[in-house]
């Protein structure tokens, strides 16, 4: 609704990964440089973590994106499966028929699958998304296939994305083989206050914009603090008050317009805003006012 306002093609705070709005600040661009070297050269492990909504899945698409061609990309989606579905999950990713047959025959048609994929020149990455939610034998059994190879090369390199707590799983005595297996190891960072408002004129200027700066210097303080420089946070926080400013028809986001956001999202906390602010506070039920009239005239079906 404020695209044409500010003169957006595009939402510029989407928080669904998009790899148009790869921001590589923040170390970001030198950890996909890193992932993709290891990727190409590395024989063990790797493993990304950072917090919730920290960029790891952005990261992830951006890896599968830039890889180059003789590197075929499969994922393990479901972080909750049973160590003994792993290998029936691998070979369906590489659309292997395993109808009817039992585990070790499954595991000996990956390692022959995966020998003739290196013959014909070709690389296979396991990209394992939300590991920290692994049981953890299903871990080990991942591990167990970063055995496959020949004589000279792993026939299978393996990528983990997680939380923290993953790094508490592998911490655990009984893990000890897994992190011994981990040649690289990726931290993403929340963002300092001062990289945030570059942060935000990148994804500004990513979806269209072209102009001066659009949120203020204390609104951008504002959306640092409650953030916590997490790039989900971010994201959320700049496009309500984007709509908030929208709404009260400015052409700058104030600091008003990011305490009116904040009082919108749940991850901010209960405080309850004061003087002029709590009247912009009242936003957040504008834009839910300005949605109904907007789905009462049809708008959302033209």
């Amino acid at each position: 609704m404020y695209h044409q306002h500010f003169g957006l093609h595009q939402s510029p705070f989407g928080i669904t990964p998009n790899p148009a709005f790869f921001y590589a600040g923040n170390t970001r661009g030198e950890i996909l440089d890193a992932l993709l070297y290891a990727v190409e050269h590395g024989e063990g492990i790797i493993k990304v973590t950072g917090e919730v909504g920290s960029g790891k899945t952005m990261l992830c698409r951006m890896l599968e994106n830039q890889l180059p061609p003789h590197i075929d990309v499969i994922y393990l989606a479901n972080p909750t499966l049973k160590n003994t579905e792993v290998a029936y999950a691998i070979a369906g990713e590489l659309e292997l028929d395993v109808t009817g047959k039992r585990i070790d025959e499954v595991t000996r048609m990956l390692q022959a699958d995966l020998i003739a994929r290196h013959s014909a020149g070709k690389q296979v990455v396991l990209l394992v998304e939300e590991a920290q939610a692994m049981p953890l034998e299903t871990l080990e059994e991942v591990r167990l296939f970063s055995n496959l190879e020949t004589a000279r090369h792993k026939l299978l390199q393996i990528v983990l994305f997680g939380q923290p707590e993953l790094d508490e799983h592998l911490n655990l005595a009984s893990m000890r083989q897994f992190k011994e297996r981990i040649t690289h190891n990726f931290v993403v960072p929340a963002m300092p206050p001062d990289v945030i408002p570059d942060f935000l004129a990148f994804r500004l200027h990513a979806a269209g914009y072209n102009g001066p700066a659009v949120f203020s210097a204390a609104a951008t303080r504002q959306i640092a603090r409650v953030s916590q420089g997490i790039v989900r946070r971010i994201n959320i926080l700049a496009d309500k008050a984007l709509m908030a400013a929208y709404i009260d028809e400015s052409d700058l986001v104030e600091a008003r317009h990011a305490k009116a956001a904040i009082a919108d999202c749940a991850f901010a906390g209960s405080g309850r805003p004061k003087g002029r602010t709590l009247a912009l506070a009242g936003l957040g039920a504008a834009m839910l006012a300005l949605l109904a009239w907007l789905v009462s005239r049809s708008i959302f079906f033209h």
